[in-house]
């Protein structure tokens, strides 16, 4: 598995109402707009629209079905924090 750069300026899927309406799967979107629309502006408001960033970026992730597929055979790759924290390492070794 690769890993893709993120880009903290360019995300996959915009954090606006049309950007999460759009990355959405079609089932989940009459359900966003059902929150939406019962939220108020403020803290409520912001904490629907990044519940439901959140699942848009799983949504639109162009490797979904495969992980899914993946985890549902335990198939998954996985890496102990052991091993993140030592690329971590070697990663700011190299910078």
């Amino acid at each position: 598995m690769s890993a893709q750069p993120i880009h903290a300026d360019q995300p996959r899927v915009p954090k606006t109402i049309g950007g999460v309406s759009r990355a959405l799967r079609r089932m989940r979107r009459a359900q966003f707009f059902a929150e939406l629309l019962e939220a108020q502006q403020g803290p409520e408001l912001d904490g629907v629209l990044n519940s439901w960033w959140g699942r848009a970026m799983l949504d639109s992730d162009p490797q979904r079905d495969r992980i899914r597929s993946a985890a549902g055979n335990g198939t998954v790759p996985t890496t102990s924090m052991e091993e993140v924290a030592r690329r971590r390492q070697e990663q700011a070794a190299q910078a």
